[in-house]
């Protein structure tokens, strides 16, 4: 067929008037960029689900996608089986959830459909409370207004991983068209009540967070779903209300006050660090729009916030689950965070596990997991039960900052005073990121090639003692396009393509024993770390 006739095609099948619409007026004028871009690729289904910006065709995310990929997503269960059915407060997710339970219902399965737009943790918690066999919810995270998503968990409410991923990939590929699906029937929808929020407040309050209380929050949402869960979680915890940003307080799909609506962008936290200075506050948070995700600030003594990395919390966070949890415990973080939780797995004699990128596999690292991290601001925090939530929770993960916090305050210190705390004891272990966007995927495969070909005898003035090609499978964990570089002093460089952008992505850490002050260990580091960055820059040639 003919792009026209492709798309004609398309239009045929599909039951939104909103892509009916873009797509007849791109037919009509016979925009062969336009339905190129539309049509000359589609939106891979894998690990990660679906997400791409909003749209006709193949190559978007609209209800036509979303239909065949409950299709499949049905197709692999088979009849019978329960499929839970979340959803945050996108353009089109409440409509994307609907058309979901449709299908399945369609094929015989059994839906529940939560009760609003509720944060991603409350589904993949859902999952496993009520014994489904798989959970659905439609979220684009953090991505632009454009954006929506459609992320799959399994019965153990963890993400999809291969070889389940292919099989709904290709069951996607067999659909037909999706106006000859059968729709709401013979299964059963069910239309869940306000209980399974408060079942998953129950769960996530009843996490080991100590008896101090008194402090003061700042709060902002990103006008994403987490400030009414969030807000109920405290309370029941017995901690005031966090004040939120009024601004940014409800959901709003246009994300009107953030140029990017994720805590780690430039701009993204003003409003709440201008009103953590009006209130006086004791400690910035901060969820991504869906809530998985969780951003924490200092505020200082002198004025402004320090934002914290996600190795700085995943460290605090890591330190209060060991020394609140007993027994044969796992903790569990990605190759590309800090290694400092090994070492404090070590010191405290817990178990260690390092994994791939992704919280899919944090969750799988082993038996006895009760923490878990991601330096992209992900965390799943546990107790002797275990994990409430088994993916990112940016709900459980701020109300336990929270009550770390707290417990500080009593004694007069901050979060900073910990974190200096640690670095006295293990060593200051400093991070940062360095990114190359490219129009040309070949860029990134072609500097992946010369860095494998090249000779590196050292990085940053630091000497390469070991490389390990993880597409080998170096280091024990299965194959992935990257290489890691172990320096003297036990610093580290990590180089891999991102798995969701056009981007190389270099995870560099350096490690700095502190001789005299945390502060000037830090200056150290930060130099170590510049270093690294001019060097790797030059290498990569991005």
């Amino acid at each position: 067929m003919t792009l026209i006739e492709t798309a004609r095609a398309w239009l045929a099948q599909d039951p939104d008037p909103d892509t009916r619409a873009e797509l007849s007026a791109l037919i009509e004028a016979e925009d062969l960029p336009a339905l190129e871009d539309r049509f000359g690729a589609k939106l891979e289904f894998g690990t990660a689900g679906l997400r791409g910006e909003l749209g006709a065709g193949p190559n978007r995310m609209n209800r036509v996608t979303v239909m065949r990929a409950a299709a499949g997503l049905a197709a692999v269960l088979g009849p019978g089986k329960h499929v839970v059915i979340g959803y945050d407060a996108r353009h089109k997710s409440d409509v994307f959830a609907r058309d979901t339970a449709a299908v399945l219902t369609g094929a015989g399965l059994h839906a529940s459909l939560l009760p609003s737009p509720l944060p991603t943790p409350v589904l993949a918690f859902a999952v496993r409370h009520l014994g489904a066999d798989a959970g659905v919810t439609v979220t684009a995270s953090h991505n632009p207004p454009r954006d929506n998503g459609y992320k799959v968990y399994w019965g153990d409410g963890s993400q999809i991983t291969p070889p389940i991923d292919g099989e709904i990939s290709a069951a996607i590929d067999a659909v037909g068209r999706v106006d000859e699906l059968p729709l709401n029937g013979p299964g059963t929808l069910t239309e869940l009540g306000e209980g399974i929020v408060d079942d998953y407040l129950s769960a996530v309050t009843a996490l080991p967070l100590g008896d101090a209380r008194g402090l003061r929050v700042a709060y902002t949402p990103l006008h994403g779903v987490g400030a009414a869960t969030l807000t109920d979680a405290f309370l029941r915890a017995g901690f005031e209300s966090p004040m939120a940003v009024e601004e940014q307080r409800n959901p709003d799909p246009d994300f009107p006050t953030v140029a990017f609506p994720n805590p780690e962008e430039p701009g993204a936290m003003d409003l709440a660090v201008a009103l953590a200075a009006k209130l006086d506050a004791d400690l910035v948070l901060a969820n991504d729009p869906d809530a998985d995700r969780c951003a924490v600030g200092v505020p200082l003594p002198g004025g402004g916030v320090r934002m914290l990395t996600g190795d700085e919390v995943g460290g605090l966070l890591a330190e209060h689950v060991i020394t609140h949890t007993t027994g044969d415990r796992m903790v569990a973080t990605t190759i590309v965070s800090s290694s400092f939780l090994g070492k404090l797995a070590r010191e405290h004699g817990v178990r260690y596990g390092e994994t791939l990128t992704g919280f899919k596999w944090i969750i799988k690292a082993g038996p006895g997991l009760v923490f878990g991290y991601e330096e992209a601001l992900g965390y799943s925090v546990g107790s002797d039960d275990g994990l409430p939530v088994r993916d990112k929770d940016g709900i459980g993960a701020a109300l336990t900052v929270a009550a770390i916090a707290a417990a500080a305050k009593r004694d007069g210190r901050t979060l900073l005073d910990l974190l200096d705390d640690q670095a006295r004891r293990y060593g200051l272990h400093a991070t940062a990121q360095l990114s190359f966007r490219v129009a040309d995927l070949s860029l990134i495969a072609a500097a992946m090639t010369r860095l494998r070909a090249g000779s590196t005898p050292s990085l940053g003035g630091l000497a390469v003692e070991r490389v390990d090609d993880l597409a080998r499978g170096d280091g024990g964990l299965p194959p992935t396009d990257g290489l890691r570089y172990r320096l003297s002093g036990d610093a580290r460089v990590v180089v891999r393509p991102s798995g969701t952008e056009p981007k190389l992505k270099c995870y560099l850490e350096v490690v700095v024993p502190v001789t005299g002050t945390p502060e000037e260990a830090r200056e150290v580091a930060e130099q170590r770390l510049d270093a690294l960055k001019t060097d790797l820059a030059a290498r990569l040639g991005l």
